[in-house]
């Protein structure tokens, strides 16, 4: 037994043995028994997304109740991305080195622990830390998701069930929507806690009743690992703290932002000197660095950056329009019937030639959806972006499963210690996206609403016949409860006001639409490029080799 294993390795089959350690083994399971697999899966998918989709999708009642301030609010859902976009710098090793068992048992048994904390945690510091110590502790939950799925399907089929199991996370915002107004209604914020630690128990149980096989255990850990996770820990922190304060705080008026984003610099540029002239190597900076990998990271960072259009464009138009979370429920319903149906296709149609037209596929639906948002008006209801954001949320489905293969397959072409490089590069393009899509779209909403502010307010003539009879139809709403005039057309004049405001809004969404629209025609053609370039060169090395074989055996 070579010196490396920390315990003797199961006679394994071949089609038994764990791709990679830290993985587990894929014995041939009856069907009830893979059907269970399947269903703890699912279990453990919606527990780990909906930990934080909860919160965000209830910010505004978390932070009523608690007396927070916007800003105070928007360092909730920060914090459990602050620590969840690096916590996988250290669990792929934790699960080498200490088996899949302790990783399962002790990262859902945290997780439980910090969501019966949330119950208690009634003061802004006691909820920030907590979040962040659920980030921590959730990223567990998403990999054993799709390891349980994957113990659902032969090994023939294991790019089938990597497809499902990545995307099961994917529903966790829709049904947060749908879930939040019942829970909401049972009483207080805590009942959203309580159904978030119900849910993580259920999963702590069913993982402790359905144990994954095991895998190879070797000895993982170096001491230079956790200097460079002291490193990049803070760093992917500190942007991902700016990405979500920066619309709200406003870019350019807090130095603290600035200060963040050079220390991270300063921070990643020391890890990746060490990680770049280390012997074993905890982060493949090389490999990352190639030109493939770059684009790798650039494509996946676009993707989820175009699929802003759903969580915040239409979500935000349609707040703006004084909308609730009742109202809104139709809406995520087709969206959520929308990802299901998205990652079905996806996992049927899944082979080694169709993931790239997939994700192609993917990129197109995006632009073909928000263009046809571009034309919302102070009138548009969830029903007018059924079919809109049904076609958006399919791409969300579709796009995922492949992404991760393709990654995954590159990785393993190198060899096991190249998968703990991919799992921290995806994760961070996946939460990256997730941030600076928001971020920067919502930046640009804002700048869009002060220009057609401007432009309308600008346009609105006091002597104007239709503008005096708006005024006066304004006022007239104010008679039974003001009897003064002058207030009564004081508050005519701020009711006009307020309806030039989200008409400002209004059509600066569609300004956001309409860029996504643009930046996804972009985002295809270099794809595109891309692809045919890669198709041309490999079809003239296979041609090149042909006539190499024809004249050597001339």
């Amino acid at each position: 037994m070579p010196d490396k294993y920390l315990e003797p390795l199961p006679n394994w089959e071949p089609h038994e043995r764990p791709s990679m350690p830290g993985s587990p083994a894929t014995p041939l399971h009856a069907p009830p028994v893979r059907l269970a697999y399947a269903l703890v899966s699912v279990l453990l998918g919606l527990t780990g997304g909906l930990g934080n989709a909860l919160i965000s999708v209830n910010l505004p009642y978390i932070q009523g109740d608690l007396g927070l301030t916007p800003t105070q609010g928007a360092w909730l859902p920060a914090a459990f991305l602050m620590v969840n976009v690096s916590a996988n710098l250290i669990l792929v090793k934790f699960r080498q080195q200490y088996g899949l068992r302790r990783f399962a048992e002790i990262g859902l048994a945290l997780y439980a622990v910090f969501t019966i904390a949330h119950v208690f945690a009634n003061n802004f510091p006691m909820a920030v830390l907590v979040r962040a110590a659920s980030g921590f502790a959730g990223a567990t939950i998403t990999t054993l998701g799709t390891l349980y799925m994957l113990q659902a399907f032969r090994k023939a089929q294991v790019g089938k069930g990597l497809v499902i199991g990545v995307g099961i996370s994917q529903l966790a915002t829709p049904l947060a929507w749908l879930l939040s107004p019942a829970l909401r209604d049972l009483g207080e914020w805590h009942r959203l806690y309580i159904f978030e630690a119900g849910m993580a128990l259920c999963s702590l149980a069913a993982i402790t009743l359905l144990k994954l096989p095991p895998g190879i255990r070797i000895k993982a850990f170096e001491r230079l690992d956790f200097l460079t996770f002291a490193l990049l820990g803070p760093a992917l922190a500190m942007i991902a703290a700016v990405l979500a304060q920066g619309r709200i705080q406003w870019w350019l008026t807090q130095p603290w932002m600035g200060f963040s984003l050079a220390a991270a610099l300063v921070l990643i540029i020391i890890a990746v000197a060490i990680e770049h002239h280390r012997r074993n190597p905890l982060l493949q900076t090389r490999w990352l660095g190639t030109s493939e990998m770059l684009r790798f990271a650039f494509g996946a960072i676009m993707l989820r950056f175009i699929l802003s259009e759903q969580n915040y464009g239409a979500v935000g138009l349609l707040q703006t329009l004084g909308l609730t979370a009742d109202q809104l429920q139709p809406l995520f319903a087709v969206i959520l019937a929308g990802i299901v149906a998205g990652i079905a296709v996806s996992a049927l149609v899944f082979s080694p030639k169709t993931m790239i037209p997939q994700i192609l596929v993917s990129i197109v639906l995006i632009g073909i959806a928000s263009f046809m948002d571009t034309d919302s008006t102070n009138q548009t209801r969830p029903q007018d972006l059924f079919v809109s954001q049904g076609i958006l949320a399919f791409a969300s489905g579709m796009f995922l499963g492949p992404l991760m293969m393709i990654g995954f397959l590159r990785a393993l072409q190198n060899g096991p210690t190249y998968i703990v490089s991919f799992t921290v590069l995806f994760s961070f393009t996946q939460s990256l996206g997730g941030l600076a899509g928001p971020a920067l779209f919502g930046t640009f909403e804002t700048v869009r609403e002060k220009y057609h502010s401007s432009h309308l307010i600008e346009n609105v003539n006091r002597t104007d016949p239709l503008v005096v009879q708006r005024l006066q139809l304004q006022s007239q709403v104010y008679a039974p409860v003001q009897t003064d005039p002058t207030l009564q057309q004081a508050l005519g004049t701020s009711q006009l006001s307020q309806a030039a405001t989200q008409e400002a809004h209004v059509l600066a969404f569609n300004d956001v639409f309409r860029l996504i629209g643009f930046v996804s025609i972009t985002f295809l053609s270099w794809s595109l490029f891309h692809t045919l370039r890669l198709s041309y060169r490999r079809r003239k090395a296979e041609r090149a080799q042909a006539n190499s074989s024809n004249n050597a055996a001339t």
